[in-house]
């Protein structure tokens, strides 16, 4: 007869864990204050952008982009998130002790995987929402064009927000699995979120294609309602993404299964 937990079992002691450590709820709450507080302290220059803009501009005007563009800053919070939750065990060395548990390692993991991946999606919801209600609101008192949730792509564009923060959540545990140290995990996921986007112009036409995909340029275009010709199916380029990340856990999973603690 098999010892080893079944999956709800790890499942369950995975939620124990990450509730019960103080960084989950600190980290959360830095996700709060910091993605709806530059919500409200970007308002009035985006209020101010659009009075003093040209016609061209005002035309290509976003109110639901402008609202929620804090997922800038909000992406990285929430890979904080999806990194501790492997990196924390390792620099403990409570992955001894979890493996000890539970032998079977792509179970621990994929709980791990299911535990964040539910937690990103409520939180980067709640986020969107509030962010997206916050700012539409600001930008009526200011007299500013503002959007609703029945604007056309208003809602996709909020909701595919929550799900473009899951996603880059997932990414977080599989470089936190893979690399098994925080600083550097962190190091990689800004590399990929922040700096790679922002050099894209030095790369050959080829590799377009792939940056299509990239975090923060075609997966993040699913936030805009004002069509972009770079991106002409956002949603595709956000699936295209959450595949790559996918793939980058299948990595993760093989690593975590094969190397020693």
């Amino acid at each position: 007869m098999s010892t080893s937990p079944a999956f709800a079992d790890t499942l369950r002691g995975e939620w124990i864990k990450f509730r019960s450590l103080r960084s989950t709820w600190l980290t959360l709450a830095g996700l709060v204050v910091v993605g709806l507080g530059l919500t409200l302290l970007s308002m009035d220059p985006a209020g101010q952008s659009y009075v003093t803009g040209t016609a061209e501009e005002r035309q290509d005007w976003d109110p639901t982009y402008r609202s929620l563009m804090m997922y800038f800053v909000a992406q990285l919070i929430i890979g904080v998130l999806g990194v501790l939750v492997v990196t924390s065990e390792y620099a403990t060395g409570l992955m001894r002790t979890s493996l000890s548990a539970t032998p079977r390692r792509h179970r621990l993991l994929g709980a791990k995987v299911a535990v964040v991946a539910a937690v990103a999606l409520v939180a980067g919801q709640a986020l969107m929402f509030a962010a997206f209600l916050i700012g539409q609101a600001g930008f009526a008192a200011a007299g500013v064009p503002h959007a609703t949730l029945d604007d056309p792509r208003a809602l996709s564009a909020v909701v595919g927000g929550g799900l473009y923060l899951a996603v880059i959540a997932l990414l977080a545990v599989a470089l936190g699995t893979i690399i098994r140290a925080t600083a550097g995990a962190l190091a990689t996921l800004v590399g990929i979120v922040l700096l790679i986007p922002a050099v894209e112009g030095i790369f050959p036409s080829w590799l377009d294609g792939l940056l299509d995909l990239w975090p923060t340029l075609g997966g993040a275009a699913v936030l805009a309602t004002v069509p972009n010709p770079d991106f002409p199916q956002p949603w595709l380029n956000l699936v295209g993404m959450g595949a790559g990340v996918v793939a980058l856990l299948a990595v993760a999973f093989v690593v975590f299964e094969r190397r020693d603690v």
